[in-house]
């Protein structure tokens, strides 16, 4: 199976585009001067169109439609997503997602995580996808955490479960910050493997446990974290068999984030988008790719960090 996808892969990546997931949709109302860099998903969109990573032509860029409250229901529970349906959620609950509990915001995030759901879809289909959102990892089955009220990758990882599209599912989760709440939802679920590579000094104070987790000590530069990946990234995918990689490429680790403490350069970022997709297309597995965290004032330099997620894997794409 794994030389007929090889094939069947390289056979697509040379007469298309690679499919970019976008709905102008990810951006909703907040208040002026929150913490969550909510404009940024446009502007990594523009940057991508302004610099040809998108072309101008039809065909490349895909638009998510709503997941129904019912498919949600594979990780969340109905009496969360009640909650959320008809705004219902107590003071303290929205407190701790972090964003206003408003319809606009509410449906922004529903429309993230059909993002995901769809690159999960075009994976299989081309061999590579990428989103311009996605990776809300703090979000548990019965509440939500972090600026993430769905858990857009738990979402996608146990659709394709039941949907028999896939037997395992390998999660890479690169944000600077713990995917908890993906890692408590899967915990004892043997399908579907988790793997966090994170700040250990950082958000969330109580860890949850992943399949694999690699804690990286504060200010490590790119060589380190990069050593790190490398010790551990091969060997999960050679010993579990992945037969789809979500990845969530967090640019929360840049030296320059408000929010991540360790020490990597845009170049430390590239190469590491590049290896952890060029480890999955070699082993001819699909693999679906999200933006993550990123956190800066500077909104345009943010957004742009956010695309070297799309020219690696547009690199990536072309080299196959």
């Amino acid at each position: 199976n794994g030389v007929v996808m090889k094939l069947s892969i390289s056979l697509f990546f040379r007469r298309a585009f690679l499919p970019i997931v976008h709905h102008h949709g990810y951006v909703a109302p907040i208040p002026e001067g929150h913490r969550f860099p909510m404009q940024k998903f446009h502007h990594v969109f523009r940057i991508l169109m302004a610099d040809s990573v998108i072309s101008s032509r039809k065909g490349q860029v895909f638009t998510p439609e709503l997941p129904s409250w019912a498919a949600l229901e594979c990780i969340h529970e109905s009496v969360y997503l009640s909650k959320l349906q008809f705004l219902r959620l107590s003071d303290n609950e929205t407190r701790r997602i972090g964003l206003p509990q408003t319809t606009e915001v509410v449906q922004r995030c529903r429309l993230e995580t059909g993002g995901t759901l769809l690159a999960a879809k075009l994976a299989f289909q081309c061999g590579l996808a990428v989103s311009t959102a996605g990776g809300t990892h703090h979000a548990f089955p019965s509440y939500g955490s972090g600026f993430c009220m769905l858990n857009d990758l738990a979402v996608a990882a146990k659709w394709c479960i039941n949907a028999g599209l896939s037997n395992r599912v390998l999660i890479v989760d690169l944000d600077v910050h713990q995917g908890d709440g993906t890692a408590f939802t899967f915990e004892n679920d043997n399908q579907i493997f988790t793997f966090s590579m994170h700040c250990e000094q950082n958000f969330p104070m109580r860890k949850q446990k992943s399949d694999i987790d690699v804690s990286v000590q504060e200010k490590v530069d790119g060589g380190g974290y990069l050593s790190l990946l490398c010790d551990h990234l091969p060997w999960i995918m050679d010993t579990f068999h992945p037969e789809l990689v979500l990845y969530d490429a967090g640019v929360d680790v840049h030296k320059d984030d408000i929010l991540g403490k360790l020490s990597l350069t845009d170049d430390d970022i590239y190469i590491r988008d590049s290896y952890v997709i060029n480890a999955a297309l070699k082993r001819g597995i699909p693999c679906a790719c999200v933006i993550g965290g990123g956190y800066s004032k500077d909104i345009i330099t943010l957004a742009k960090r956010h695309t070297i997620l799309h020219r690696a894997a547009l690199r990536s794409w072309e080299n196959i």
